[in-house]
């Protein structure tokens, strides 16, 4: 099934303090077989900026700027049509999504994984098995998890937003020996609406999308960045100085109907 044309866009409002480097990664992935008709406007006190664009190995860009004491405005927008392939495995995948990282503390979740899943199980089965969990698991509940929560804080809390579902989906599939990695994506028909994240796992030679939240169909989903969790995935970073959010506004729609998403099928984030 084709993937009807979608339309994204975000908008950013923050106040810099100080000289800082800031980063953005709020544009779509450039992916083959995507049409982005594009458009990103930075500003900083009213006077439009040019920033540098730095592109990751599955198409995510960061936007590069520096800036002292500023108001920073943020405008993005993106109509899409066509669908990207599904992502192939590469070669240090397997390596680079096994390890432990920062939110997705996959090294303090062996044990309860091997009491907890049949790890004898394909890898399809194990992962579908997991994402189960998750879903059972947590309540969607904003606010009940902090920015510094990694994944065994919320397996212990049982309550949280979409990163720490993606967080602890990730790494009790790591834990399993399963590569799996954070991704954040613009999602047509998720309420709330906002940026989100969902996760992909490795099998069959193939990245596969797992939505634990089930708050937006994964036929629809737009990939921005990809990471080992929401430290490489962040929309909005700085480096020195500080940045104060005023207001972020995300959309993300489709041209006609959503898709149905059953939850069970194998689907790429196309």
């Amino acid at each position: 099934m084709s993937t009807p044309p979608r339309v994204v866009s975000a908008f950013i409002d923050a106040d810099i303090t100080g000289t800082s480097e800031i980063e953005l990664q709020i544009a779509v992935a450039k992916l083959p077989g995507l049409d982005l008709d594009e458009t990103l406007e930075i500003f900083l006190d009213g006077n439009p900026v040019d920033p540098e664009e730095l592109s990751s190995n599955v198409g995510g860009r960061i936007h590069r700027l520096s800036a002292t004491d500023s108001k920073l405005t943020v405008a993005y927008r993106a109509g899409v049509s066509g669908q990207a392939a599904p992502q192939p495995a590469l070669p240090l995948d397997r390596s680079t999504y096994l390890r432990p990282s920062r939110y997705a503390d996959s090294d303090r979740m062996f044990g309860f994984v091997a009491g907890q899943f049949a790890l004898d199980q394909t890898p399809a089965a194990l992962a579908r098995d997991i994402a189960g969990f998750v879903s059972e698991r947590l309540i969607y509940e904003p606010g009940s998890s902090t920015p510094t929560d990694g994944a065994a804080d919320t397996l212990l809390g049982g309550a949280g937003v979409c990163r720490d579902y993606s967080h602890l989906t990730v790494a009790l599939l790591r834990a399993a020996n399963i590569p799996a990695r954070l991704v954040a994506v613009y999602a047509p028909g998720c309420d709330p609406m906002d940026f989100h994240a969902v996760t992909e796992v490795l099998y069959d030679g193939h990245w596969h999308c797992l939505d634990t939240t089930a708050l937006a169909p994964r036929q629809s989903l737009l990939r921005i960045a990809t990471g080992r969790d929401a430290a490489d995935t962040a929309f909005l970073d700085n480096h020195g100085g500080m940045l104060s959010l005023n207001a972020a506004t995300v959309t993300a729609v489709v041209d006609g109907d959503l898709p149905i998403d059953n939850g069970a099928e194998d689907i790429a984030i196309r």
